[in-house]
């Protein structure tokens, strides 16, 4: 059988399409009984022999899969995304508009505690950072923003995030988000600390 016979073409296309490993009788299923899909089967694997791609039997079942010996060019370090919580959002904007900010002010601003894992997700991505510890009694840890926070977001500085106006302008805010963002911003007029706004996130 040569590999332009149209029994070869069938079985190949129909392993290719598949995204499980597949039996004989599954394949017959598709290319019919007039195949003899265990000889293709075997002529098939001869000619992926030693290519990128090879035609491999496991138990019952055949797959295509890369050759075994180039699968370290395929390994790629995968960066994951997770969608921030609301916690960590308002965490987030909290830090980047009164850093350097202790969990307390935090906590304070957004009225309910914080766990730790919220400040940890933070953290993680390389968005926050400890910032040393205020000098009061108790000495708590304080925490600002990182370079990195400013370019996930595209930012030149702190004073390129958009202000209360600037958000509510643009309808992102809700009336709950509204008065989020009231205590974030209070009055900017003001406070100049305080036009530095927060992003988008």
């Amino acid at each position: 059988m040569s590999e332009t016979d149209p029994d070869i073409r069938a079985v190949e296309a129909t392993l290719f399409a598949s995204d499980q490993p597949m039996t004989v009788e599954q394949i017959r299923g598709y290319v019919g009984d007039s195949v003899d899909v265990s000889a293709v089967l075997k002529q098939l694997a001869a000619q992926y022999d030693g290519r990128g791609i090879e035609l491999v039997q496991r138990g019952k079942t055949w797959h295509f899969q890369t050759a075994a010996d180039l699968a370290h060019l395929l390994r790629r370090e995968r960066e994951e995304s997770r969608k921030l919580s609301r916690a960590a959002v308002e965490t987030l904007a909290i830090i980047a508009y009164h850093e350097p900010v202790s969990r307390a002010e935090i906590e304070a601003i957004r009225g309910v505690q914080i766990s730790k894992g919220t400040l940890d997700v933070l953290m993680e991505a390389g968005w926050v950072r400890p910032a040393g510890r205020r000098e009061v009694p108790g000495r708590p840890l304080i925490y600002a923003t990182t370079p990195g926070f400013l370019t996930h977001f595209g930012l030149t500085s702190r004073k390129d995030l958009p202000g209360i106006a600037d958000l509510k302008a643009a309808g992102l805010l809700d009336p709950i988000d509204s008065a989020m963002g009231d205590m974030l911003f209070g009055d900017e007029e003001n406070d100049s600390d305080l036009e530095i706004n927060e992003n988008k996130a």
